[in-house]
């Protein structure tokens, strides 16, 4: 779908963007929230462009979020720190951070991007290592192994005491 405005041909993402622009310029809440909504639309349509990004960052900052707009400009070639902090608060592991990042592209459009996605992507894989080795030194516990033993031990022993007793029984009452 496509509109024509004068000579020129509008595809409906730059569409979206000249209504997100007024909204924004109209400055009331309800207008920009009706401007975020058009971007996370845009972004969830198209999550590999940076600059639609970009603006949704924007849009978080009118509204005095910092830690979306870091969100959102974390893979910016230029990024506010402190919104990029309160990001990282907000989503405390490497893990929350890129699933937040909703990065269902390949590769980034920009160095910067990519270097920054390498980067998380390979702060993930340090966190499941570290999560594994902890488990793995759970699991391979001596006390706990010994004391499973035992418990399987005593278990096995009721079993046989019991079937023993069981069937004495039942010879006590057969003959008896």
């Amino acid at each position: 779908m496509v509109a024509r405005t004068g000579t020129m041909w509008l595809m409906p993402v730059e569409l979206t963007l000249r209504k997100v622009a007024a909204e924004v310029e109209r400055g009331d809440l309800a207008s920009v929230l009706r401007a975020r909504q058009r971007l996370v639309g845009l972004v969830t349509s198209f999550p590999d462009r940076l600059d639609l990004r970009d603006r949704l960052a924007d849009v978080y900052r009118v509204l005095g979020e910092p830690a979306q707009a870091g969100r959102w400009a974390y893979l910016a070639d230029e990024r506010d720190e402190a919104e990029t902090a309160a990001f990282e608060r907000a989503y405390r592991t490497p893990e929350a951070r890129l699933a937040a990042l909703n990065w269902v592209s390949g590769e980034a459009t920009t160095e910067t991007a990519r270097i920054r996605l390498a980067a998380l992507r390979g702060a993930v894989s340090e966190q499941l290592r570290a999560e594994l080795a902890r488990a793995d030194d759970r699991d391979s516990s001596w006390p706990t192994n010994i004391l499973v033993l035992l418990g399987l031990v005593v278990v096995l022993l009721c079993f046989v005491v019991g079937a023993v007793t069981l069937v004495m029984w039942v010879y006590r009452w057969v003959a008896g």
